[in-house]
């Protein structure tokens, strides 16, 4: 039986849209996609299909060409984006949990989520003065295709999908610039009194790393309708959290172009931590604290959604406008606007939690990269935006550092090695602070790589945990009486 046959047999025997009566067409289908020569053997139907369609030069042998057929091969064992919404909301009437897990599941299984590649990443825990922080170093994405780039940058570009985040990507092939989404799926749900849908990221950070996502091509934005939002989606989806990006560059995430959140099954560090002192907003029914967190994080509870939005509308609209030069908070720059939030909602037993984190992205000649931003002496391992994951508590490290930070250890123990120059003064100050052997030497350095992200954090803290950033933080809390 050739490839294509067995791979008939298990499109056919999968839930999806084809019946016995599709064989011939899918036959011809495949065979299309893949070529008529298709008896080669493998353990992997899939990899088997992709490499009879190189070998009938179908697709060149590139890592674009490869992802874009891979899809388009998962796009026939996965239903109907009409059929994936019926089932999703059928079993929603169950539970809202059912309802996710299936959708989950078929995303990984259908090769959408790259289950594979996130399996790559490294991950482990540091502990700090402000709890256990989960540290990542992200594998999982591949590298450009240096191929694809030099293709891309011949051919006309469309402006569809106007971004990644669109719904247009549902079922889109992909090209040299753009990822395969042909076996992509999105649910539809009412937000706001407006379409909106949900989807899972391809390249998780955290358990079902889930996307909210605006039909709409609309830019990010933070007021009064986010927070409502926020909190409508807990009620919709009472096992996830849902938090937002800021609306600013430096501060904010990479996708400032697309109005959408991020969410899952995940408690993250920030969600554990204390509330360090219990402050006053003025709103009934409304249990408000400042967390013990490097950065500044107003914890609001209530029982009462709406009362829960209108304190964390307060709290935005006053810090939108606050300025304490004393601390270099500074609100605006002539028409800069230099001041937003990073909202995050979740539930607690029979009460609704919202932390609202304040961030600030003024630049100076000290600091060109933000003065709340991670600083020039921590750049080695972090130089990239704090976004809301990170806000959290959970670092997304690069790629680089599975390797660096092996030349580190080398370094470090006074072997031969080719370490980065710019881990050097980190590596040093390691070198004074303990005495390394090899049964040693990784672990402290995963625990101190740890410790620097906890200083990133720290970096991009508004008011510092010090008796001057804390008064400046009371300072700022009384001004919203």
């Amino acid at each position: 039986m050739s490839c294509v046959d067995k791979f008939v047999d298990k499109i056919i025997s999968a839930d999806n849209d084809y019946q016995e009566l599709d064989r011939v067409f899918l036959y011809n289908q495949i065979c299309a996609l893949v070529g008529d020569d298709n008896h080669q053997d493998g353990s992997d139907l899939k990899e088997s299909l992709i490499q009879t369609a190189i070998k009938n030069k179908l697709i060149d042998d590139s890592q674009t060409a490869k992802e874009i057929l891979n899809d388009q091969l998962m796009s026939f064992l996965t239903p109907l984006p009409s059929r994936v919404n019926q089932k999703f909301w059928n079993l929603y009437q169950k539970s809202p949990e059912s309802a996710t897990n299936y959708f989950y599941q078929m995303s990984q299984d259908n090769d959408y989520i790259k289950v594979k590649a996130i399996a790559k990443n490294i991950s482990y825990q540091t502990k700090t003065d402000y709890g256990n922080l989960e540290i990542t170093i992200n594998l999982s994405k591949p590298e450009k295709d240096p191929k694809a780039i030099a293709a891309a940058g011949k051919n006309k570009q469309t402006g569809y999908p106007k971004c990644q985040l669109c719904l247009e990507n549902e079922g889109y092939l992909g090209r040299l610039d753009y990822p395969a989404r042909s076996n992509h799926r999105v649910i539809r749900f009412t937000l706001g009194g407006q379409t909106w849908g949900f989807q899972y990221s391809p390249y998780a950070y955290f358990s079902e790393h889930a996307i909210f996502l605006n039909t709409k091509h609309v830019p990010m934005v933070i007021n009064q309708h986010t927070f409502n939002n926020l909190i409508e989606i807990t009620q919709i989806f009472p096992q996830y959290f849902v938090g937002s990006n800021a609306d600013l560059p430096i501060v904010g995430g990479s996708m400032l172009s697309h109005d959408h959140y991020q969410g899952g099954k995940h408690v993250f560090p920030m969600m554990k931590a204390p509330i360090d002192r219990p402050i006053e907003i003025g709103v009934d029914g409304v249990d408000a604290g400042i967390v013990k967190w490097p950065m500044s994080t107003i914890r609001l509870t209530s029982k009462h959604p709406d009362e829960l939005v209108k304190a964390a509308n307060l709290i935005h609209e006053y810090w939108m406008n606050y300025s304490d030069k004393s601390v270099n908070v500074v609100a605006h720059t002539g028409e800069i606007r230099h001041h937003t939030v990073t909202p995050i909602a979740y539930r607690s037993q029979d009460k609704y939690v919202l932390d609202i984190v304040l961030r600030d992205n003024q630049t100076s000649a000290k600091y060109p990269d933000g003065i709340f931003h991670p600083h020039a002496d921590v750049q080695h391992i972090k130089k990239e935006n704090i976004g809301l994951i990170e806000v959290m508590g959970r670092a997304i490290l690069p790629a680089r550092l599975k390797d660096e930070l092996k030349e580190v250890e080398r370094y470090v123990l006074g072997l031969p090695n080719q370490m980065a120059e710019y881990h050097k003064t980190w590596a040093d100050q390691l070198k004074q602070k303990y005495d390394f052997t090899s049964d040693n030497v990784s672990e402290i350095v995963e625990k101190e790589t740890g410790l620097v992200f906890a200083r990133v954090l720290e970096d991009a803290g508004v008011f510092k945990w010090n008796a001057t950033g804390q008064r400046a933080f009371d300072k700022f809390i009384e001004s919203i009486h």
